[in-house]
């Protein structure tokens, strides 16, 4: 036995200090929820994760752009349905003008209220969402995915020759009617097409949102899988480490004792 090199001393040290560290590590996983706390625990799969949370945060801006150009569509919507209201009741109004039985002032009455009507039309025509215009008549690139990858919003252009020559119509005789009839049937006919690409436009965004939905919630499952920890094991090695800390702590007092039975061979 030498007193000068405590071999088991410096063993038990050793152990001891990797016990530590494990207790460490594991303490740090528990309380973060992470199995990656450094790179040095898993170089590899921290790589890989930052690439997955990029693309989650790219999916979920997608998702946001998306759900935007719903509400722009369903805006629109909205309006081209009071203008369906509008234009069908100039329609009315162009037929009851050309009846015979009707004079020059009632024709007058029938004209302000077509008037008041178009002028309803003509400023809608001029209604935007967030300070871009609704009814201009441009298509809208929506981002489809986290690529940047876009989906072609058509437009409506509610200033139309078809729509202007409806809503400037002159009803307060019978010619002037019969002409405001067609134009206005010429318009309901254009507006029922606007509004079916607007079901259309609809209806391809909701696809595009459920992919993105999808996606977010898988790529999120994938990065699951690297980084949260499992917190049932995780505790299991945290009690392992603990209790190897607490029987390293005490062998290596026993170790740091044994010299002192020297000097009883000195005594």
């Amino acid at each position: 036995m030498v007193i000068n090199t405590n071999i088991s001393a410096q063993n038990a040290a050793s152990l001891l200090m990797q016990s530590s560290n494990n207790l460490s590590q594991s303490l740090a996983r528990l309380s973060s929820g992470s199995k990656i706390t450094s790179p040095a625990d898993d170089s590899a799969g921290l790589a890989v994760s930052m690439k997955l949370s990029a693309q989650i945060a790219r999916t979920g801006a997608a998702q946001s752009n998306v759900s935007n150009a719903v509400s722009f569509n369903q805006t629109q919507d909205g309006y081209l349905q009071q203008v369906n209201s509008a234009l069908t009741r100039m329609s009315e109004l162009a037929i009851s003008a050309q009846d015979v039985t009707k004079t020059t002032s009632d024709r007058a009455l029938y004209q302000q209220e077509y008037s008041t009507l178009g002028a309803y039309v003509n400023n809608v025509a001029t209604q935007s969402f967030n300070g871009v215009s609704l009814f201009n008549g441009d298509s809208l690139k929506v981002t489809s995915d986290s690529e940047g990858n876009t989906f072609t919003n058509l437009g409506v252009n509610l200033g139309a020759t078809t729509y202007t020559t409806a809503t400037s119509g002159d009803i307060t005789s019978v010619s002037g009617a019969q002409s405001a009839v067609k134009a206005t049937e010429a318009a309901i006919s254009q507006l029922a097409s606007d509004r079916a690409n607007i079901g259309s436009n609809e209806e391809t965004l909701g696809y595009y949102s459920n992919q993105l939905t999808s996606l977010s919630n898988n790529l999120s499952a994938a990065n699951s899988l690297i980084t949260d920890v499992d917190v049932a094991t995780e505790s299991t090695n945290y009690a392992k480490e603990n209790i190897l800390v607490q029987s390293g702590t005490a062998m290596l007092a026993q170790a740091n004792a044994m010299p002192q039975s020297m000097l009883r061979l000195l005594s």
